[in-house]
C-alpha cells in the first residue's frame, strides 16, 4: 500500500514538473517568436517601407530626434489636398496606442479607420493591399514598441473626391517565395517599398498610370527645390537598361547616381541602406524586367 501511494505521488510530481517545463517551453517559444516578428517590422518600418520618411517629422537637418514616426509632418501640400501624416506611435491620445493589431493592419492595407474613415492619398494604400499576413503583422508588432510621443497631427484636407474604399476586405495573404527572385522583387517594389508609386507617372485626376509602370516622370516639390522621379524601366535610353547591378545598388543606397551626381529626395535612400543583400538583389531582378517605356 505504502509502496503504490509513493509511487502515485510521484508520478504526480513528475506530471506537474513536465506541465511546468512544458509551459516555460512553451512561453519562451512564444517570446522567441513575438520578439523575430518584431525584429521582421523593424528591418520593413526602417529598411524598405520607409514608414519615416513621411512619418517622422523633419527640421532643417534632418528626422527631428526623439519625433521618430511621430507624425504631422506635411507630405505633399497642392491643389488636390494638403495631406499630413499621422502620428502612428502607441501614444493613446494623439497616436494608434489605442488601437488593435487588427486596426491597425486595416488602416494598413484598407486605409480604414477604426471610426470607418477613409485614409487618402498619397499613402499607397492600392499597393498594400498586397502585403503579406506575416509582414503587415510584422510591421504591427513592431510599431507597438517604438517610444510613445504625443503629438496631435493636424487632419488633412482634401478638395478632390475620396472612393467610398479601396476594394473589398483583403483576405488572407502570402508573400511570394524569395527563391523567385524576380517575383520577390516585385512584391518588395510594389506591397512593401511602393517604388512603382512615385515612379510611375499620373494620369489626370491623380491615378497613377500602371500602363507604364516605372516611366517616372511625377515632380516633387520641397526645401530642396523641386526633384522629378526617374524612370526606373529596362529602357537604355531614359531608364536604368545600361547601368549596371552596383550602379542601381549605389542609386538607391546612397542616392548618387551613376554619372555621380546626387539625387534628391523624397527618395528615402537612408531608409533604404539597410535593405538587406538578398532583398536588393531580387529588387534588381525585378526592375530589370520593367519594360522599356
Amino acid at each position: 500500500m505504502r509502496l503504490w501511494f509513493f509511487c502515485l505521488v510521484t508520478a504526480i510530481t513528475l506530471n506537474a514538473a513536465q506541465a511546468r517545463t512544458a509551459q516555460a517551453q512553451a512561453t519562451q517559444a512564444q517570446a522567441t517568436q513575438a520578439k523575430a516578428l518584431a525584429e521582421r517590422g523593424k528591418y520593413l518600418v526602417e529598411g524598405i517601407a520607409g514608414c519615416g520618411n513621411c512619418h517622422t517629422p523633419k527640421g532643417p537637418n534632418g528626422p527631428l530626434p526623439g519625433m521618430e514616426l511621430a507624425g504631422n509632418s506635411v507630405v505633399e501640400d497642392g491643389p488636390a489636398f494638403r495631406a499630413v501624416a499621422a502620428n502612428i506611435t502607441p501614444d493613446k491620445a494623439t497616436g494608434i496606442g489605442g488601437w488593435t493589431d487588427a486596426q491597425i493592419a486595416r488602416a494598413i492595407r484598407e486605409g480604414i479607420r477604426p471610426d470607418g474613415t477613409l485614409i487618402g492619398p498619397p499613402m499607397p494604400i492600392g499597393l498594400y493591399r498586397g502585403m503579406a499576413d506575416a509582414d503587415v503583422n510584422a510591421i504591427v508588432a513592431y510599431l507597438r514598441t517604438v517610444p510613445s510621443v504625443s503629438n496631435k497631427s493636424e487632419k488633412s484636407a482634401y478638395h478632390i473626391p475620396l472612393p467610398p474604399n479601396y476594394g473589398p476586405p483583403v483576405g488572407q495573404i502570402a508573400a511570394p517565395p524569395s527563391i523567385d527572385r524576380v517575383a520577390y522583387g516585385g512584391y518588395l517594389a510594389s506591397a512593401i517599398g511602393h517604388c512603382v508609386e512615385c515612379h510611375s507617372p499620373l494620369l489626370p485626376g491623380g491615378r497613377r498610370d500602371f500602363s507604364k509602370i516605372g516611366a517616372g516622370g511625377q515632380a516633387f516639390n520641397g526645401p530642396w527645390g523641386t526633384s522629378v522621379a526617374a524612370n526606373i524601366t529596362s529602357s537604355k535610353a531614359r531608364g536604368l537598361g545600361d547601368w549596371s547591378d552596383a550602379d542601381i545598388e549605389r542609386a538607391i543606397r546612397q542616392g548618387i547616381s551613376r554619372d555621380g551626381h546626387a539625387l534628391q529626395p523624397p527618395m528615402g535612400f537612408a531608409y533604404y541602406a539597410s535593405i538587406s543583400k538578398p532583398d536588393m538583389t531580387a529588387l534588381i531582378a525585378y526592375l530589370r524586367t520593367l519594360p522599356p517605356s
